[in-house]
């Protein structure tokens, strides 16, 4: 009996990664593949920690037919692994070997070689050369995995030019100018200063990692598919202006209950759920900034402050490692007058998909990172966009000038968005029928493109069937 078609699935080792490249797996799972999903052993961990449906089994869990494994990712245990750059270059080190003799084990029959001989990769873009290299050494097929938004996977495969019409430096893809661009007319305006490579912090590294980006340029013109975690509608243009860029989205992200979801942190215990079940319909703000984005003091307490003034119900996930374990970083006596009043609830992390889709959400408070974008555009929820850093900035565009489901969070003269702001801005967009309006439709577009004769779905089928054949 020939053994089905095994894929090799390698996120970029970041929950904003891992998340969508899991639920990838899972839809090839679906479709008749085994998986093996490979992982940082860092994040792998964390992965399992948050896990209750994944048995363990030495440093691999067994989830469904997704075999989950980890490599080194050549930093140290006590390292940061928010320094992206630093990691971004130890990977392609310690990481590739790794994978490589995992797919030879698999091709030998040997001893870890579960699943039967791998057949095909699916690797996260971010990763650069070093793994479609190894998919070309193994003689596997192989597809690149941008799990963002098309526009900027765009803005990276047009380094070239923008380095030609004097946009960004040759060198190390700094601004050199502060006037907007489009990469083409019915694209979205962009700045220099906000492309991602721009966005991601004051590293020493800056200059090494444009040059690893400008190599994955060169690595995905040789791999079979680049599919992309968006959909038709919501960048036409962008895909009309780059056709080798295939929509496969939106992954239905945090839509498996009781399956392995990629998350970093446990996943809260439901009581937000119930918290919401009480509330009104349309009536909470809910406020999510992801797994990276850190505040100063002054601007964490205006958003706690800005919660309370604008006198709504609200819901806000706040990250153990944003208080630094100082309930004092919140403003004195917030969390009392929170827990007094019970109009308001903040909670260590939540199923945010479930929190989306709750009828008694409004409003979704966001630092626009492409993951939470698509999970409030498909829960019909407009924004506050907030960005923090790397591709943010871009989506902020679409929400709040393309597609106009959001408003911006801007700061004033200080560099801080006050409370007076936030709660403005909340009191808007609760009540902008208009908005709603276009951000229902929004839904729409991206749930049929999911269907059977959808475009996302007609192109993941047909991605499946050429990594099947």
């Amino acid at each position: 009996m020939t053994p089905p078609p095994h894929a090799l699935v390698i996120p970029y080792p970041a929950q904003g990664h891992v998340i969508p490249l899991l639920e990838l797996a899972h839809a090839l799972v679906d479709r008749g593949f085994t998986v093996t999903f490979v992982n940082s052993e860092f994040n792998h961990h964390r992965v399992l920690a948050a896990t209750t449906d994944t048995t363990k089994n030495g440093s691999a869990g067994l989830l469904d037919r997704i075999r989950l494994v980890a490599v080194p990712d050549g930093m140290e245990p006590g390292e940061d692994r928010n320094n992206l750059v630093r990691l971004t270059l130890l990977m392609a080190e310690h990481m590739a070997p790794r994978v490589e003799d995992l797919i030879s084990r698999s091709h030998a029959g040997t001893e870890g070689a579960d699943g039967g001989p791998i057949t095909c990769m699916v690797a996260d873009y971010n990763l650069g050369t070093w793994a479609l290299d190894v998919a070309r050494r193994t003689r596997i097929k192989s597809a690149a995995v941008w799990p963002a938004s098309a526009a900027v996977l765009a803005s990276l495969l047009s380094i070239p030019k923008l380095i030609q019409d004097n946009i960004i430096d040759s060198k190390d893809g700094s601004a050199l100018t502060e006037d907007t661009f489009k990469l083409s007319p019915d694209m979205p305006i962009m700045r220099a200063a906000h492309l991602a490579w721009n966005c991601i912090g004051d590293h020493q590294g800056q200059e090494a990692l444009f040059r690893y980006l400008i190599g994955g340029i060169r690595a995905v013109e040789k791999c079979d598919f680049i599919l992309c975690n968006s959909f038709l509608g919501a960048e036409e243009a962008t895909f009309a202006q780059f056709p080798k860029v295939i929509p496969i989205g939106p992954l239905l992200t945090g839509e498996r209950r009781g399956k392995a979801v990629g998350h970093f942190w446990r996943p809260e215990d439901e009581a937000c759920i119930s918290w919401l079940n009480a509330q009104p319909t349309r009536s909470v703000v809910y406020v999510a900034f992801g797994s990276f984005t850190m505040f100063d003091t002054r601007q964490f307490q205006e958003l706690a402050l800005g919660l309370e003034l604008c006198g709504r119900p609200f819901l806000w996930v706040v990250r153990p490692d944003l208080v630094h374990g100082d309930v004092h970083d919140y403003p004195q006596g917030f969390l009392d007058r929170v827990s007094a009043s019970g109009r308001g609830m903040v909670v260590a992390w939540s199923p945010q998909q479930q929190v989306l889709a709750h009828p008694a959400v409004a409003c979704f408070v966001s630092h626009c990172g492409w993951n939470s974008t698509m999970e409030g555009v498909r829960n019909r929820v407009p924004f506050l966009a907030w960005p923090y850093f790397a591709d943010q900035f871009v989506n902020q565009v679409y929400i709040c000038d393309v597609w106009k489901v959001g408003l911006r969070a801007q700061a004033d003269e200080s560099g801080v968005i006050t409370k007076e702001y936030i709660a403005t801005r909340v009191e808007e967009l609760m009540s902008g029928a208009s908005m709603r309006d276009r951000v229902e439709a929004m839904k729409k577009v991206a749930l049929e493109s999911l269907k059977e004769g959808g475009s996302s779905h007609d192109n993941f089928d047909m991605f499946v069937q050429a990594m099947k054949a």
